[in-house]
């Protein structure tokens, strides 16, 4: 087989991840979700005309000409909290007392700050004497619907709702929203060699990392993880963990391990049949796995070196699990930056370099390798200080101090 790019895999991938059902859930349980149609307001914003100020609701004809040397005096006949449904009649010569986000008076067109005039709040119930003109009709009147009006778009589909989406939302009267179902995935490691963290090794085992890190990453995208296990090189193991998921209802397997060229590689031989097990022009992350289960579930079969698995989830399946949510957005944002120092790069394939960001100088950010051994798919360590993967061409065949590079942001 040929050796793919990276588009080509991430196309067969996506035109796999079909977005899930929506379902309507309450406001107070949308953090974290995706929206599965627009969000139509249900109210104007403002809801009704009211004051940006505390002060006093007023007709702009009678405080027009208000100076220090000629106020304009006024008699208040009504005291306006926020929230009253008070609504006096203003003749000439009279105002109301107003408070921040009370509704505006019918009969007024104007506000006046405390500060405009001779009293203030200290004397603000009687007569007062305006000592400063409105700088014109409508001085400090927030306008209804000057924000939205009911009907209009809140928020589009396929946008994630955090604390300001929700917000906005609430603020429109809207109670419900309709989001796409959470994608549940099941993420499996495997090999002989892996043990639990904190636990005495013998020779030849390391602490089992990959499955809390691929879980966490699916959590961060949205998905919910309805498994995480770690089995041994046996296609029994393998194919009773994988029973195990499709009784949790996953939509999608995630693996890692077990797909290279060696002789126990327990994914590839268990699974040939299946999925697909293509070599991609990237580093690292070169053997990957794709497919769809008989069962239904989609698996990505990623490479078992920590570095290796990050990278490919990044570049394969957090976009298929954002499409299966819906959204709108796919892809990582990605700056430009110069490197810091130079490294050398893989041949005929794409780097992804796990990076850390240099940003000593707010002016001129900065790019470098997160750790000294640089691309090493084994270098685990070096992820606790990635916040990025630095992305070099195929073509590239090295990377000079001051190069720019294009930077995945990740953090």
């Amino acid at each position: 087989m040929s050796i793919r790019t990276v588009e080509e895999q991430l196309a067969i991938v996506l035109a796999e991840a079909a977005t899930l059902p929506a379902e309507r859930v309450a406001l107070s349980a949308a953090a974290g979700r995706t929206t599965a149609a627009p969000v139509h307001a249900g109210v104007d914003i403002p809801v009704f005309e009211n004051s940006a100020m505390d002060g006093f609701a007023v007709r702009f004809a009678d405080v027009r000409t208000a100076t220090d040397a000629e106020p304009s005096r006024l008699r208040v006949i009504a005291d306006l909290p926020a929230g009253t449904a008070l609504d006096p009649d203003l003749r000439p010569g009279e105002a109301a007392r107003i408070m921040t986000g009370s509704p505006v008076p019918t009969a007024a067109d104007t506000i006046v700050p405390f500060e405009h005039t001779a009293g203030g709040l200290d004397d603000s119930l009687g007569d007062i004497a305006v000592l400063v003109a409105p700088s014109a009709s409508g001085a400090h009147v927030r306008r209804r619907a000057a924000d939205l009006s009911a009907g209009d778009v809140v928020i589009g589909a396929g946008v994630l709702l955090g604390p300001l989406q929700i917000a906005a939302i609430a603020a429109a009267g809207v109670g419900e929203v309709e989001v796409t179902r959470i994608p549940r995935v099941a993420v499996v490691s495997t090999g002989d060699e892996l043990v639990a963290p904190g636990l005495p090794l013998r020779r030849g085992q390391i602490p089992e990392s990959n499955s809390i890190l691929l879980a966490g990453l699916a959590a961060a995208a949205g998905a919910e993880v309805v498994l995480r296990a770690s089995v041994d090189d046996t296609d029994t193991s393998l194919l009773e963990v994988l029973r195990d998921a499709d009784v949790a209802g996953a939509d999608v397997v995630i693996t890692s391990g077990g797909v290279s060229a060696g002789a126990y590689e327990v994914v590839k031989n268990a699974l040939s049949g299946d999925i697909a097990f293509p070599k991609v022009a990237m580093q690292p992350g070169k053997p990957q796995g794709f497919g769809r289960l008989a069962a239904g579930p989609l698996l990505f079969a990623l490479p078992g070196n920590p570095v290796s698995s990050a990278v490919s989830f990044e570049v394969f399946v957090r976009p298929a699990l954002l499409q299966l949510l819906g959204r709108t957005e796919l892809h990582r944002d990605t700056i430009r930056l110069p490197a810091a120092a130079g490294w050398r790069t893989p041949p005929g394939r794409r780097q992804y370099l796990p990076a850390a960001i240099d940003r000593s100088d707010a002016a001129a950010w900065r790019v470098g390798p997160a750790t000294a051994g640089g691309s090493g798919s084994h270098l685990a360590g070096g992820l606790a200080r990635a916040e990025a993967y630095a992305v070099v061409p195929a073509e590239v065949v090295e990377v000079r101090e001051g190069d720019l590079v294009d930077v995945m942001l990740i953090s």
